[in-house]
């Protein structure tokens, strides 16, 4: 697998340039210390994975990942930076990035991330784990206000165990009102099932009781 590094701190360059170059199965193809050097990089070398500081001198890391996935979508990229601030954890969570790791992990913590990503896996330390925890909470409940006060009864109905035909004479609609309430919720909360959805419900505690 080809590894880049986009990074502007020398002694870190040669740390990680020291671990990778003691593993057979990894080829380092370059350095970047800017944003130009990098998206240049990528586009020259293609290479599998590009490790990314955030604190860079002309541009987020996070700005150049978005830049460099027009230039080459099959590139992964890992965050290798000194801070697990919220707020960039946060925004790396939204960008998808495949992995978070701090340079105060261990190199075989570095090489393991790399493998898992490389795999099609995500690794994400474990300091940054509890922010990323929240993040998907924080972006399931924002995702429960887009529902209509109709869907919030039919998923509520789901957390109760009904079926289409039950919920249909419960609400007074079709079953064919309710499959398509039942896709639209799928669609809002992100999920693959109805079985999900009635998980998703009884978890927030969105179960309908009747009086």
């Amino acid at each position: 697998m080809k590894i880049i590094i986009i990074d502007d701190h020398p002694l870190v360059k040669k740390g990680v340039e020291m671990v990778i170059n003691l593993e057979d199965d990894i080829e380092l193809a370059g350095f970047a210390s800017n944003s130009r050097e990098a998206l240049a990089l990528i586009a020259n070398t293609d290479p599998d994975i590009a490790l990314v500081d955030l604190r860079l001198p002309e541009e987020h890391g996070l700005d150049i990942i978005k830049k460099a996935r027009e230039i080459n979508s099959n590139c992964k990229y890992i965050i290798l930076t000194s801070y697990a601030n919220r707020e960039e954890i946060i925004q790396a969570m939204a960008l998808k990035v495949e992995g978070y790791i701090l340079k105060e992990a261990l190199p075989e913590e570095l090489l393991a991330a790399i493998r898992l990503v490389s795999k099609g896996r995500k690794y994400f330390d474990p300091a940054v784990i509890q922010h990323a925890m929240s993040y998907e909470k924080d972006v399931q409940e924002n995702n429960v206000s887009k529902l209509t006060p109709r869907e919030l009864e039919v998923l509520s109905a789901l957390a109760q165990g009904m079926n289409n035909k039950t919920i249909a004479e419960a609400l007074f609609i079709s079953e064919h009102t309710v499959k398509k309430h039942i896709g639209q919720i799928l669609d809002k909360l992100d999920l693959q099932d109805r079985t999900q959805a009635a998980l998703y419900a009884v978890s927030r505690g969105l179960s309908r009781h009747e009086k």
